[in-house]
């Protein structure tokens, strides 16, 4: 990735994962919504930062620009994220997140729990028989939720995870585990989906008709014994959970949503002069876009220019 200007302030930086899909049925269905508060903000700002990944990286562009925005360094597949969100970050940790994997003709898929209605009468069973496996390896496991489980140890060390953001209703056999550790993960996962299929939990989820829990995935893998990082942007998760389900009407209706509710208030501050970062996240593009710098000179011709279109900006995601 090219070296990218200093990141905004994040009080004036909102960064918004999910802008753009790579799925053409999405980006017809956004065409009938008109984003008027998106294209006033793109006709005054100025793209001054880009992170480029391809739709297979492990980390989709919006972790790598959260990752920027941070000062954080954006190693694919190795971000942080679990050990950040501990009072550890120097040692090694990663979250597992319990799920479905469903198999296919052709393909394995992954449901994320999210999507199986998973509560703690049924998750914590299914925790407390993977952590004694985890523990014969040196990593502890630690229950968050049930869609969250907190791993830490050496083991994780140097491992690189594709964020469930990627896999989420995907078949998973682009963005298996790399690096350090990963024949590890694999057994652990192999073991644990063994687990789980026997387990009582499933013949009550079975007998009730919902889907098994018949694995995990790990993501958010590493640590960070760095410097101090800086906080993070405002970031508006309202567009993910509507695209990881493809329900393209409902990504629509939240577009719409942030267009009439949400970036009013950020085309208010840029009224007023205030320093203003908007970064737009697709699955292969995150774009930041930040007031010009340029002359009055510069700025006339800008202004001269046909600005970009809403849509056409986030097509380009």
């Amino acid at each position: 990735m090219s070296p990218s200007p200093k990141a905004p302030e994040p009080h004036a930086h909102l960064l918004l994962p999910f802008a753009g899909v790579a799925e053409p049925a999405a980006m017809q269905a956004l065409r009938g919504t008109p984003l008027p508060t998106l294209s006033a903000l793109l006709a005054r700002l100025q793209s001054t930062a880009e992170h480029g990944t391809d739709e297979f990286s492990l980390s989709p562009p919006h972790e790598h620009a959260l990752a920027w925005a941070r000062g954080l360094p954006a190693v694919d597949g190795q971000l942080p994220w679990a050990a950040l969100d501990s009072a550890e970050p120097g040692l090694p940790q990663a979250w597992f997140h319990p799920a479905h994997f469903q198999v296919g003709m052709d393909h394995v898929s992954l449901v994320p729990a999210e999507h199986l209605g998973l509560d703690d009468t049924h998750a914590r069973p299914l925790f407390d028989a993977l952590a004694p496996l985890c523990a014969e390896d040196g990593v502890g496991l630690r229950y968050l939720g049930p869609t969250r489980w907190l791993a830490s140890g050496e083991r994780l060390r140097g491992l690189a995870c594709a964020s469930l953001d990627r896999v989420a209703g995907r078949s998973i056999a682009p963005w298996q585990p790399q690096g350090e550790g990963a024949a590890w993960l694999k057994r652990l996962q192999s073991e644990a989906q063994m687990l789980f299929y026997t387990h009582p939990v499933n013949d009550a989820r079975e007998a009730a008709r919902q889907a098994i829990v018949n694995g995990f995935w790990a993501s958010g893998a590493g640590a960070h014994a760095g410097a101090a990082l800086a906080p993070s942007p405002v970031v508006d998760d309202r567009l993910r959970e509507a695209a990881l389900r493809a329900d393209w009407a409902a990504w629509r209706q939240a577009w719409a949503t942030l267009d009439a509710e949400v970036l009013p208030a950020w085309r208010e501050r840029l009224a007023r002069g205030e320093p203003v970062a908007i970064t737009l996240c697709g699955e292969r593009l995150a774009r930041t876009f930040t007031p010009s710098n340029a002359g009055w000179l510069a700025r006339l011709g800008q202004r001269l220019r046909p600005a970009p279109t809403a849509h056409s900006v986030l097509d380009a995601l």
